[in-house]
């Protein structure tokens, strides 16, 4: 995969993601993905959905042969804004550990709720592979 990142001269460098990122390849999209096992169980706090979320979402990826280093969009729904900025330190230490030093594009809203009602995080991602 050929990938660029897009950062303007004389911005700020953004921490944890990337503004823009140019990439050639094959592409591979995720539906929202939330924080439960394979027995659709979720786990419990936001920190431990994250985990199991980003977790979910590598496993995916790698379904078609793409790994974490692979993702250059994600977007990440949560319900509770306040949980996600309390436990922000948390979830980066989580981040790190999963995906690595992986720095996609990246936008973070919250919603009033999601689909499943005891989910708190549900993240979209796309990678883009070499051909």
């Amino acid at each position: 995969m050929t990938r660029e990142v897009l950062q303007p001269a004389g911005w700020p460098r953004p921490k944890g993601y990337a503004n823009g990122i140019a990439a050639e390849g094959r592409q591979i999209f995720t539906a929202g993905v939330v924080g439960w096992n394979e027995q659709e169980e979720f786990a419990d706090g936001m920190v431990a959905q994250f985990r199991q979320t980003l977790e979910n979402t590598v496993a995916i990826l790698k379904e078609g042969d793409a790994k974490p280093a692979d993702i250059v969009r994600m977007t990440c729904y949560v319900t509770d804004k306040r949980a996600y900025l309390d436990h922000a330190h948390e979830i980066g230490a989580v981040w790190r550990e999963v995906l690595g030093k992986v720095f996609p594009t990246m936008a973070v809203v919250q919603v009033v709720a999601l689909m499943e009602d005891a989910a708190m995080v549900e993240i979209e991602t796309t990678a883009v592979v070499a051909v």
